[in-house]
């Protein structure tokens, strides 16, 4: 069973999955950071895949990207860095970018790396669901690899079911329309798009992300979902002076208690 599906099942709520950009703070990074966040009661992890024009990113993570880019981050090294993960860490990962590299790179041969490594799942937000299931989801299906899909509150229900339909492993619900970034409070997220899509009964778990930076928001989004997804506040608390492993244990422990 995939990792990711295999979490589901067994946790029903207050999951709470991790998002840091490959090759920051630096190039080597990577590994230290995927082992500190299990270490400190992580259920998922999503690791980006640094990108030139990050359109859905706002600007702290735009700016882990450039950062990764210059240090020289790429897929192909990601997967160089990742190729002995399964031996450190048990979590469910799932690798997050931009579908251009990807079909650089071979969606394929992308597949099929994940699969030898132990990757759960994909989330390529600009790859459309129409694109995925006419000409890529049987390769997805054939390497054990979720396609993680996103809906945000203008989705329309109808485009909800077609996505609920297609998914494997569980929804992404954006709080916004805005692009990530940390600060919102609590009570700003749409609270009244998280209750009806709760009401709408669909098949997959989901999981909240954009926004949410503190326990508050982090508890909240826990209402309506099967957890959360946090990524701005987590990469800006890298950048604090200590290290990585005192980072994470601090910004984890403010999370969850």
């Amino acid at each position: 069973m995939n990792r990711i599906n295999k979490l589901f099942q067994d946790k029903k709520e207050n999951i709470l999955s991790i998002y840091f950009t490959a090759g920051f703070p630096n190039l080597n990074d990577t590994v230290k950071i995927i082992q500190a966040l299990e270490k400190n009661g992580v259920d998922l992890i999503e690791i980006g895949m640094p990108f030139s024009d990050p359109i859905a990113d706002g600007p702290t993570i735009q700016h882990t990207s450039e950062i990764a880019l210059k240090n020289g981050m790429s897929i192909k090294l990601l997967f160089e860095q990742l190729k002995e993960i399964r031996k450190t860490v048990n979590i469910p990962l799932i690798l997050m970018g931009y579908f251009n590299p990807v079909l650089q790179f071979g969606v394929e041969k992308f597949c099929k790396t994940c699969n030898n490594i132990g990757i759960d799942g994909a989330i390529l937000p600009d790859l459309p669901l129409n694109e995925f299931s006419e000409n890529y989801s049987e390769i997805f299906t054939q390497n054990n690899l979720n396609n993680i899909l996103l809906i945000t509150p203008q989705t329309p229900a109808a485009r909800i079911r077609q996505i609920d339909e297609a998914s494997k492993g569980f929804i992404y619900m954006v709080s916004s329309s805005s692009t990530t970034g940390a600060g919102k409070k609590a009570d700003d997220f749409q609270t009244e798009y998280f209750e009806n899509i709760r009401q709408m009964n669909l098949k997959n778990p989901r999981m909240i992300g954009f926004g949410i930076s503190d326990h508050a928001a982090f508890a909240n989004a826990c209402k309506y979902a099967g957890g959360a997804i946090i990524g701005s506040a987590f990469v800006k608390s890298l950048n604090v002076k200590s290290t990585i492993e005192e980072s994470i244990s601090y910004f984890i422990n403010q999370i969850l208690n």
